[in-house]
């Protein structure tokens, strides 16, 4: 809120109080009817412009540099303040000026408390929301429990101080009205006295229906706003993002529910950020453990962890795939991919560390590792569940070797029922095996492994993880440079 809208809305109280009691000055009181229209809005413009300007000058010291949990309430009191001082100086201006009794000034007084009472709850609930927007750029925020007033309470003061006041202006009314109505005795016919009051009673209760009216749209913006604001984070907290905090901004039962939603999700952060770094001491444990029995380097694990982290994210940005690769599931992906050859640890050593090539009858062996490092991950998630972190990593060690048109192991899953977290890994694997040294053959360099992927395309490889490959193939260069080893660097390194 800027410092104009900050002011047009007080603005347009006192500048519609000056309207409204230059008539209820006369339908409430016949001394003030007595003076001409012009000399009473004269008056009443003074007394109601010397409170609008106290309202510029104090307004920032009294309310805006208030401290932050008492700025709503000081906005209040100083309001009310600002129409009762005006009213009763007006009263005694015309005790001195015109020798009006205190009678006349009462009814003057009261109707500016009741006007008063309207502005101050209406800058009070704008005073909340400019707080609002302040916590929400912020972070900081009110302490209900320490300083809590509740709701209905709240509600209680102000539909009380509201009638009783309502109560005293239909009082007066009704009292100058009966005095005229004697004043004037058999002259008066009984169509013009209904008129008249029926009149009067219209034009106050069309004041208070428009001030009510006001006040409502006031409070509910304020509701509207903490329940968007609640059910953002809220709804940010269900996929995962524990950043979107509720502005507290008020001292009663919806502040204390924001504080404690505020509390509950930044406890829901801490204990995902635990289970995040248990999942990943988990992962990083069994891939150590099948790093120690096989041939290959930690820098081909960290090399595929991080090609299939860029081509999933990649396919997010394709329509097609932004459904299934929110950046929670990415992630999964990435603290996965280092479990692809977990079965490896089940296959002899005189195979898995042979150091030539194959024999058939040796391969098929070999062929069997996706199945032993599903198997066991399968078995520790009956025990976690089917929804547990590992089922990403079960999916990669069962399909990474599974081909788009059917033709690999170990089932011969074909097309989109192999799962996406496998496509990703067999494209992954085998650029790193082609720019990588193997003992049956040499490093190939960046441009050879691009060559030979786009030939998979459609028989190996998913056509679309091909084509997204192709779109950042510089990233999978720099991150083959990035993690490089003494298999990979001379060729990668000679790259013009």
């Amino acid at each position: 809120m800027n410092s104009s809208q900050a002011m047009s809305k007080p603005f347009f109280h006192y500048l519609s109080a000056l309207a409204i009691l230059t008539i209820y000055g006369g339908q409430v009181c016949p001394y003030l009817e007595s003076l001409p229209l012009l000399e009473l809005a004269a008056l009443l413009a003074g007394a109601l412009g010397t409170q609008f300007l106290i309202h510029l000058l104090f307004w920032a010291p009294m309310v805006d540099q208030a401290p932050l949990e008492r700025q709503a309430k000081r906005a209040l009191e100083f309001v009310l303040a600002t129409f009762a001082t005006g009213g009763m100086a007006l009263s005694f201006w015309n005790l001195a000026l015109y020798d009006f009794p205190l009678s006349s000034g009462l009814k003057l007084f009261v109707g500016f408390l009741a006007l008063g009472v309207f502005c101050a709850f209406d800058l009070s609930l704008a005073q909340e929301r400019k707080l609002n927007s302040r916590f929400a750029q912020s972070g900081e925020g009110l302490n209900p429990e320490q300083l809590f007033f509740s709701h209905p309470r709240r509600l209680f003061v102000l539909v009380t101080s509201l009638s009783a006041l309502m109560i005293g202006v239909f009082f007066l009314l009704i009292s100058k009205d009966l005095d005229w109505i004697l004043a004037q005795g058999p002259r008066l016919s009984l169509f013009e006295a209904r008129r008249s009051i029926l009149i009067e009673v219209l034009f106050v209760v069309t004041v208070a229906f428009l001030h009510l009216t006001n006040l409502i749209l006031a409070y509910n913006k304020n509701l509207a706003l903490f329940f968007t604001q609640e059910n953002q984070a809220l709804a940010h907290a269900a996929t995962g993002d524990f950043h979107q905090l509720v502005p507290v901004a008020s001292l009663d039962e919806f502040g204390l529910m924001a504080l404690r939603t505020n509390r509950m999700i930044q406890a829901l952060h801490h204990q995902t950020q635990a289970l995040k770094t248990t999942q990943e001491a988990t992962i990083l444990a069994l891939a150590s453990l099948a790093e120690t029995r096989d041939n290959e380097t930690g820098a081909h694990i960290l090399r595929t962890q991080a090609y299939v982290a860029a081509l999933a994210r990649q396919l997010a940005e394709k329509p097609e795939f932004a459904a299934q690769l929110p950046p929670a599931q990415i992630d999964l992906f990435f603290q996965s991919a280092p479990l692809h050859d977990i079965g490896k640890v089940g296959i002899p050593d005189a195979i898995l560390l042979k150091p030539g090539k194959l024999t058939e009858a040796e391969f098929a062996t070999m062929k069997r590792h996706p199945l032993l490092g599903a198997e066991a991950l399968e078995g520790a998630l009956k025990r976690l569940g089917g929804d547990s972190f590992l089922s990403a990593a079960r999916d990669i060690a069962l399909t990474h070797h599974e081909k788009w048109d059917g033709s690999g192991y170990p089932k011969g899953l074909k097309g989109e029922k192999i799962p996406l977290a496998g496509r990703l890994m067999a494209l992954a694997d085998v650029y790193d095996a082609l720019i990588s040294k193997r003992v049956y053959k040499p490093a190939f360099p960046h441009e050879k492994a691009v060559e030979i992927l786009t030939q998979g395309e459609g028989s190996h490889f998913d056509p679309r993880l091909v084509q997204a490959f192709l779109e950042i193939q510089e990233t999978f260069y720099r991150l083959a440079q990035r993690f490089a080893d003494a298999n990979t660097a001379v060729q990668l390194e000679s790259r013009p």
